[in-house]
């Protein structure tokens, strides 16, 4: 794999696996990969965007479509053939078992919904973990054609940019982007998050991964999420830290299983952390 330039390449469908042992792995292969796997399962969702994709209803309400099972398993085929021995956790086709203590997380659609109603907020989100710690990450916007891939210490990317977060530390001049707004306007979050909003220079509520990346970008400062599952949170770790900034739960602490976050520029974490942490509703 070529990083000319610092810029991690995207692997070509020919691209045989790569053996890794199970203490080691090459991050930039991995970056690779999950840039690739992103842009392989965005495809894929893209064919039924608009079209013919299918609704069902799951268990928890929350739907899935014909375009979700397909582009995950067009990104479960690329991280197979790259990393074999990995297991894998799907959001639509669950665990994958294998004996190596790498797993990938998957959600290949993340924003279904907005996917459903033809919104271009939506996409895959896959990370890379090791004993509980983000190694590598991606996600992307496919129907903006917009992809952001992160490993560690190989920076953060939105295609072959390089990207940083935001300088300010004052919070009346930062801006808010929210999630799923619902959810974080509710009980026990409520309180806090009204305040952090109406206390900064202004509040964006995009939602799902959209949010995150106006962290990234340098357009927001702070990113809060509530209430989801680990694999609509798994990459954005890897991809906040080494874009500069800070990501962490809602009590400071690195635990991705709560569905619980804050993602920041870093100099405005504190204020946020405190924000969540004193609202009387809270309960951490």
């Amino acid at each position: 794999m070529s990083t000319k330039n610092g810029y991690p390449g995207v692997l070509s469908a020919s691209t045989t696996s790569y053996p890794v042992s199970p203490m080691s792995i090459d991050l930039e292969h991995a970056l690779d990969t999950v840039r690739h796997a992103a842009k392989k399962g965005g495809e894929a969702a893209l064919r039924r965007f608009r079209k013919d994709f299918g609704i069902e209803v799951k268990a928890d309400q929350s739907i899935v479509t014909i375009a979700d099972r397909e582009a995950e398993a067009a990104i479960i085929d690329v991280l197979r053939a790259q990393f074999p021995d990995h297991r894998i956790l799907g959001e639509e086709s669950g665990a994958h078992a294998q004996s190596s203590r790498y797993r990938w997380i998957v959600d290949p659609i993340d924003g279904t919904l907005g996917f459903a109603r033809g919104s271009c907020f939506w996409g895959p989100l896959i990370a890379l973990e090791y004993e509980g710690k983000i190694l590598a990450g991606a996600l992307a916007l496919p129907a903006l054609d917009q992809f952001y891939s992160a490993a560690r210490g190989l920076g953060c990317w939105h295609g072959d940019r390089r990207l940083h977060v935001s300088k300010v530390s004052d919070w009346s001049q930062s801006i808010l982007s929210l999630g799923e707004l619902r959810r974080l306007v509710a009980p026990p979050y409520g309180d806090a998050i009204t305040g952090l909003a109406v206390s900064a220079k202004s509040a964006r509520c995009y939602g799902d991964l959209a949010a995150a990346t106006l962290v990234l970008e340098g357009r927001a400062e702070a990113y809060v999420e509530a209430g989801v599952k680990i694999w609509d949170l798994a990459p954005l770790p890897v991809l906040f830290e080494e874009a500069g900034g800070r990501f962490t739960d809602l009590a400071g602490g690195d635990d991705l299983e709560g569905g619980n976050a804050i993602g920041t520029n870093g100099l405005v974490h504190d204020h946020v952390l405190e924000a969540m942490r004193s609202s009387a509703e809270v309960d951490l």
